[in-house]
This record gives structure tokens, sequence and C-alpha cells, in this order.
């Protein structure tokens, strides 16, 4: 391919001159002048690359860096880090290089970055351990991590060159970690962008449609707030305030969440756009004039109590601060008002950025302090990793990357912040280590409760404790920090691994007496005879005494006769298996070759050909089929993406499969005559099970129906909707 060269040569320089004006911080000429030469460097090592699209590589550090200089608002030396950050991988520039040209800290936090990177290009066994890797970069330096999430978006942002399987792959990841690390950091319009994108690759039909019906309601949207704009504003400028009013619709991924908690379509979803109102302010009168604008607006219009949030009082640990209030509006349907100030704005879009810019005149201890206790209680787990497999430590910290939060007290008055659903025990971690681990109670608001009391707002809390209690295996299933529940696992796994030497000891003697090897074969066998999962549980149960010399003499004297029986079994189960799988061997095929491979369902999704589908290669029962809508698929497709097959439908009539649909309305006399008559006589399809139940007027019904294909569950859909007095039917 021939390209005009000249052309992209002007076009590089433009997008460069448009990244240093645009900055969102002020830069002085040393900081240009570093930013110019991390360019040149750039510019140099990626002369001869191009991008998938065929457009000259250096376009995508460049805006790389526009997003870390504009969006998520970091200064000089991020912003010449994101210019290099794939310098050291993909050119002959090295770590050497860099820190002889640029120091320490841009050679390191570069070199962050190629460690990411270089991870995410390998199959190795665990897929998580590139997070692993990108949260171990905490307790080095924040900005690998926010460059990181830079350079995600701007990949999702140009995400249609890729092939089809890769994007699902590619949005899963972003979905799975990169996302709530945005949030964390207080970058919530990244956030929403990376959500959407993800969703927009991983499930078109619903983006697409849920896109389009917001591009459909824009003009209604904009007269709403053209009016709620005209009746505020004229309160507001009587009481002199400086301000601005917008509208926006919230992010498609968020509604496609409130459909899916509160089971509603997207005309029921009643807050799916917001009003922001901004005002201008000194530090002083910040919190009293935000209280002022709720209090005109709560004046013009009817507030519902139970949606007001107040994060400026008490703001969120990542810094967050904001007055959600949701109002009756002049066309009587609930509207969310947000009231904030540009700093809180600043701070709600640019995150830990703009906490520093912000750090002089403000409140800016309680802000710090917390973001910091968050960034030290990750680090605490991060300690402690070397007990936790990847997956388990990406899950502790991911329970802390999107909880809601809930405030309570210490004995002395200062305030906690935990997730909602934190229990005393977590508190009891998150005050020390120690005391977590020697909790035996706590006194809430001075009345005595267990450990496993769930945390109100408000609550003052005094932790009892003793030198003689210590972590137990129930603790797990009440505890929700991550602090908490690595500690615990950490001392459980350090105490079961101690037995498990001492049962070891003890099942070598017991075999001696009995005449029997120490071998691999002679404890898988044993292992098997007692029906246990791991060699692990065999040894602890010597330890712990639930077996004994007995059960290794009934072993050694069955031993021919069970190997006998367990040979037949597994003959037979394999004829068994081959015959069931390969009647089906017509109805899906597998990767580009489109072959023909053994398979079965998953257990976690329902799949009706026309789904679309995908295949996973499991450890131990061959290749299961997951819906595309799988409620496991994006965990699945970040974690272990190497065992991910393409799937396809070769035969879908030859197949048949059980749907549970769930129905609900007005309940009258023969609606059920109705339903039948839909499914069993126009649909003619086959009704396993239905079960109807009717509350002060409501029914709600489960039905089970054998169904061919995707088509004709559609068709029933719709005829069933059409029924008066149906309100809902939806598939479980």
């Amino acid at each position: 391919m021939i390209y005009d060269l000249e052309k992209e040569n002007k076009e590089i320089l433009a997008r460069y001159k448009d990244l240093i004006t645009n900055t969102y911080r002020t830069l002085d000429e040393e900081q240009n002048k570093l930013i110019r030469k991390a360019f040149d460097i750039a510019l140099d090592a990626h002369k001869d690359q191009r991008r998938k699209t065929g457009e000259p590589y250096i376009y995508h550090p460049i805006e790389v860096a526009k997003i870390v200089a504009n969006e998520v608002g970091l200064g000089a030396t991020s912003i010449a880090c994101a210019l290099l950050h794939d310098v050291v991988e993909d050119s002959e520039y090295t770590y050497e290089d860099l820190l002889k040209i640029f120091g320490k800290t841009i050679a390191d936090i570069v070199s962050g970055l190629t460690k990411i990177s270089a991870m995410n290009q390998q199959n190795i066994s665990v897929q998580s351990e590139n997070y692993r890797k990108l949260l171990l970069t905490l307790s080095e330096d924040f900005r690998v991590i926010l460059i990181k999430i830079a350079d995600r978006l701007h990949n999702m942002r140009t995400l249609e060159s890729m092939h089809p399987a890769k994007q699902k792959k590619i949005a899963s990841e972003t979905a799975y970690i990169y996302a709530p690390l945005a949030h964390r950091f207080g970058l919530y319009s990244i956030k929403s962008e990376l959500e959407d994108l993800s969703l927009k690759y991983n499930n078109p039909e619903v983006y697409n449609e849920i896109l389009t019906k917001l591009e459909t309601a824009k003009e209604v949207r904009e007269k709403y707030v053209e009016e709620f704009t005209k009746e505020v504003s004229e309160q507001l400028k009587e009481e002199n305030l400086n301000f601005t009013i917008k509208g926006r619709a919230k992010a498609i991924s968020s509604i496609y969440r409130k459909m899916q908690k509160q089971n509603v379509s997207f005309e029921e979803v009643y807050d799916n756009y917001a009003i922001r109102i901004i005002y201008k302010s000194d530090p002083r009168n910040e919190k009293f004039l935000a209280w002022k604008i709720y209090s005109i607006v709560t004046d013009l219009y009817q507030s519902n109590p139970s949606r007001m949030r107040d994060w400026i009082s008490q703001p969120r640990s990542t810094g967050y601060e904001s007055l959600h209030l949701t109002v009756m509006g002049p066309d009587k349907k609930w509207i969310e008002v947000q009231i904030r100030s540009e700093r809180m704005n600043e701070i709600a879009e640019k995150g830990v950025a703009a906490h520093y810019k912000y750090k002089e005149g403000y409140r800016k201890n309680n802000d710090d302090q917390r973001f910091e206790s968050w960034v030290s209680e990750i680090r605490d787990v991060l300690d402690q990793q070397q007990n936790l497999s990847t997956s388990e430590l990406l899950d502790n910290i991911k329970l802390n990357l999107y909880s809601k939060e809930v405030f309570v007290f210490t004995p002395k008055g200062e305030i906690k912040i935990l997730p909602t659903g934190a229990t005393a025990l977590d508190f009891a971690f998150s005050v020390h280590s120690d005391l977590g681990t020697k909790c035996l109670g706590a006194k809430i608001n001075g009345k005595l409760v267990p450990i496993s009391y769930v945390l109100q707002n408000g609550d003052q809390i005094d932790i009892l404790s003793s030198q003689n209690q210590k972590p137990k295996s129930d603790w797990l299933e009440f505890v929700v920090t991550s602090k908490a529940k690595s500690k615990i696992k950490n001392i459980l796994n350090s105490e079961k691994n101690q037995h498990t030497t001492e049962g070891k000891e003890i099942l070598q003697r017991k075999m001696r007496h009995a005449k029997l090897n120490f071998s691999d074969e002679e404890i898988n066998g044993l292992q098997k005879f007692l029906n246990l999962k791991t060699s692990q549980d065999l040894y602890l149960g010597f330890q712990n005494g639930s077996f004994d010399i007995g059960d290794i003499k009934r072993y050694a004297d069955g031993k021919s006769i069970l190997s006998n029986i367990f040979q037949r079994f597994r003959k037979s189960n394999k004829e068994e298996y081959v015959e069931k799988v390969d009647s089906n061997l017509d109805m899906i095929v597998f990767g580009k070759d489109e072959e023909r491979l053994n398979y079965s369902f998953a257990k976690c999704c329902t799949v009706i050909p026309g789904d679309k589908i995908f295949g996973f290669i499991t450890i131990s029962d061959g290749i299961k089929i997951h819906n595309d809508s799988c409620p496991n698929a994006i965990n699945l497709r970040a974690n272990y993406d190497y065992r991910v097959l393409q799937a396809k439908w070769v035969n879908a009539e030859s197949f048949k499969n059980r749907v549970k649909i769930e129905i609900e309305g007005l309940d009258r006399i023969g609606m059920i005559n109705d339903i039948t008559a839909v499914i069993s006589g126009s649909m003619n399809m086959d009704m396993k099970s239905m079960s109807i139940s009717s509350n002060d007027g409501i029914f709600t019904g489960n039905i089970n129906l054998e169904v061919k294909n995707k088509s004709q569950l559609e068709e029933t859909f719709k005829q069933l909707k059409s029924i008066n007095g149906v309100s809902k039917v939806k598939r479980l």
C-alpha cells in the first residue's frame, strides 16, 4: 500500500500541537521541553510501524498522551511516559537508554507499563496473572496504572479493526478490571466510557437497542432540560449565584445494569438521564451554597427523600463529592439532580489528579487520608499475595472497587468508611489485623452484638477481643473486605499446612504397619477409596482422627476387586458419553476450520439454537457451550481467553431445549386459558411445567417450555405480550 507520508507528517505534528495546547495542567517551558524530547524519541522508535488500521503507529501514543493530559489530568512526567509507553517493547530502545535520557522516574514508569504489556502477549496458565502484575504496580507508582487505563481507553475506542473474537476478549478484560480501577481512582467519565464500549462489543444487540432509544428520546430530553433550567435559573439568579445547568443521558451500561437489576424494560427505567447544577464558589462557602441550591430546587419541585444522597458532608472514599436528589420534574416524572461546585465536578471527572491540584485551601486532609487508606489496604492484601491464587487476589481487591459504602464511628468518634455489607469483624480488621484475629464480639451503640453483625450508617462500634481467640473458617462467610478475607485465609492456610504435614507423617507410619508403600499410586488409590477430592483432605483426615488404620486395611483388602470395578465403570461410562454426544455432532462446529468436536452444555446459562454462543475448554469435563450473554462470559474471556473457542450452529432444527420464562400482569378470569392457548395452540409448543400465583390482583408465573429455536421463542414472547393484562414476559 502507498502512503502519503507528507500528509501523515503534517497530521502527526497537528496532533502533537493539540496535545501540548490542551493540557489539564499549566506547563512551564521546562515541562514542554521534556514532552517534546519524549515525542521525538517516540517518533523515532515507531517511525516504521503501523497500526492494524494502516495508520502510523505514533498516532496511538499521542492519543494516549492526550487522554493522560486532558481526561485523566496528569502532569508533564506522565504525558512524557504516555508518549514513551510502547518504546521499550516495540523498538530497539532499552530501559538503560531511557534511564540515561530521562532519569529513573520516567524509565521506571515505562518499565512498569512494558511489564504489563509483555504479560498481555502471553497465553499463560492463569490469564489474570496480568492483573497481579498491574496491581503490584500500586506499591510502585500510581501513574503506571493511570497511564495503562488511558492506553486501554484508546484501544477500546479503536477496537473496530480487530477480529470479533479478539474484540470480545479485550472488551471482557476491560469490564473485568480496567473499568473498576478507573472507578476506584475517581475517573467516573472514563469508567462509564470503558463500560459502554465493553458492552458495545460483548453485547452489541443490547447496546444498539439502548443507544437507538436514547437518540429517539433526545429531543424530548433537551426540551425537558430547557424547561427545568428556565424555572430553576430564575431563582438561582435572584440569589446572585454563578452557575451552569447541564442535562445528560446516563451511561448505556448504567441503564442496562438497572434494567437487569430491577428486571424492567428501558421505558421503565425512570431516571435514565440526569441534570447537573455546577456552581462557582470559594472554599469557605462551598458547602453552604450546595445546600442553598438544594433548598431552591426542593422548593420548586417535590423531592423523593429515599433517593437523597449527601456526598458533600461525607465524601466517598474516592474523594467524590456531590449532592444527589430525585425530584418530580416539570413533566411530573422523577429526575435525578446533581449539585456540585466546579472543584467537586473536576474531582468527579479527573479523580486522583484533581485531588492534588486542589490540595491547598480545601478539606484536603480527609480526602487524601481516605484515598491513602484505600491504597494501604490494597498494599496489605498484596503483602499476603504469596498465599493467595491470582484469581483470589483479584477477587479480593475487586470487592472494594465497586462497593457502596457505610460510615461508622470508632469509640473516640473518628469516622471509618467500609463497604456496604461490612460486619463488626471487618471493622476490627480495618483498625488492625491483630484486633481482627482476636475479635470476640462488639458493642454497637452500647449494645452487645456478634462479630457477624452487619454495620449500619452512623453506628458507633467498640470491639471486644481476647488473646485466646483465633480465626475460624466460617469467618470467611460473613466478612466482605479484602483485608479481612486475605488475613483470615492466610492464617487458616498456615494452620492447614501445619496439620497437613502432621497428617502426612501419621499416614506414612500407618501405611508401613499395613505393609503398603507410601507412593503416589497408593495415595491416589486410598484417596479415591475414601471418596476424597485431594490428597490434602486425606492427610487432614488422618491428622484429625476421621480416618485410622482400619480404613487403610479395608482399602488394602479390597484393592484388586475395587480396581476391576473402577475399570468396568470407566469403560461403560465412556461408551455412554460418546454415544450421547455423537448424536449431537451435527449441531455445533468450532474454530475457523469448523471442526466437529465432543461437547456438552454449561449449567450456568440456558442455550437454545440461534443464540450467540462460544465453547470453553474445561480442565476435567471437555468443551462446555455457553451463551454469549452468560453471567460468567466476561470472567471466562478475561481470565482464560486461550481456552475460549469460536462456536457456530450447524443444524438448529435438530435440537430442542427447555427454557424457563417468567410472566407477570393483572389477574383476571381466563388469563391462564389465554396463556396456554398461545403456547400449546398457536405456537404448538410443549409446556413441561407451569406455576402461577396471584396476590392482590397481580399474577406472576414461571413456565418451562421445550423450544426448537430462538425465532420460535421470540414469536411466543410477542404473542404473550399481546394478551390483555400481561405486562412483562422475560426469559430466565
